[in-house]
């Protein structure tokens, strides 16, 4: 499996210039009263910068964001190294993991549970406690419906949140921290790191997962199909998608109004997008914002001038 280290990234038309985060362009062609490809590039990712800034201030919120055009290399980066709890972005990696490394029965094993094991917010699970569940359909109501049930089932195929931690570290993750299962891992501690990541490491995690060569192909095209059929994230970075593109996501919410959003966009014209938008407020009773989310994705993806 291909390990991916986690460090700071020299982008191809991206320098990191502003403070908390990535982005300005160095044209390197002296003074030109016609602007550069890399200076219209900088450009766009300068507005991107202060249209975040603009929203902590607005929304009363911190975000970080993400954004990596796979193609060029080129990404956004804004509070990109800084950590948040990941709440259920992390059941998309549980998933992958479980493809990158399924039992002896393969997918469709069968998984026997008990109504004493459901938690909060189990749509599917719950329907099912008298015949259980294959992995495969755990998976998909994991990533597809966020059902927490499936998802604390996906981590025990790992081995707990132990066994998923040393899928991530042989996936190259040194950052992102697990620690408990659902509801728990949602409780978070202003500073602490249970159970938290970085924009940075969980775009780089599902980029490796869905577009790298941690799956065999068959395996991404399964990921892929779960990714997009997301019902929970239609208000987020696909609300902002243009026309043409398919968005595959997986959404999160916490205590302290965290709202999350990973996602792969695959555009019709050029090559895959991968987007981290996490976001989070100082109360731990604030209300989670989608708007929030959507409008951080807007900004990243006209900065990588994805957007017009």
């Amino acid at each position: 499996m291909m390990r991916v280290k986690f460090q700071t990234i020299v982008p191809v038309v991206i320098l990191g210039l502003l403070a908390g985060c990535a982005t300005t362009a160095d044209g390197g062609q002296g003074r030109t009263s016609t602007p550069t490809p890399s200076a219209t590039a900088g450009a766009l990712a300068t507005a991107a910068q202060r249209q975040f800034a603009a929203l902590e201030a607005e929304h009363d919120a911190r975000v970080g964001v993400y954004a990596v055009d796979t193609g060029t290399g080129a990404h956004i980066a804004y509070r990109a190294d800084e950590r948040f709890g990941y709440a259920s972005t992390y059941k998309a990696l549980a998933a992958a993991a479980v493809l990158a490394d399924p039992p002896a029965g393969g997918l469709d094993s069968p998984v026997g549970y008990t109504s004493d094991e459901l938690v909060a917010y189990s749509p599917i699970t719950e329907q099912h406690t008298s015949t259980g569940m294959t992995l495969r359909e755990l998976a998909d109501a994991a990533v597809r419906y966020s059902d927490n049930t499936a998802g604390n089932l996906l981590l025990t195929a790992l081995g707990g949140p132990a066994g998923f931690q040393e899928a991530l570290r042989e996936l190259g993750d040194t950052v992102t921290r697990p620690e408990r299962a659902e509801p728990a891992l949602n409780e978070l501690t202003p500073g602490g790191t249970d159970d938290t990541s970085t924009p940075r490491a969980l775009a780089t995690d599902l980029r490796e997962y869905a577009l790298g060569s941690a799956l065999p192909a068959d395996a991404r095209a399964q990921l892929k199909t779960w990714l997009v059929g997301n019902t929970t994230g239609d208000a987020l970075v696909r609300s902002v998608a243009a026309s043409g593109w398919t968005v595959g996501d997986k959404t999160g919410s916490a205590d302290h109004g965290t709202r999350n959003d990973i996602a792969i966009i695959w555009r019709d014209a050029g090559t895959p997008i991968v987007i981290a938008v996490l976001t989070d407020h100082t109360a731990v009773d604030a209300d989670t914002d989608d708007a929030l989310v959507a409008s951080a994705a807007e900004a990243a993806l006209r900065g990588l001038g994805a957007l017009r």
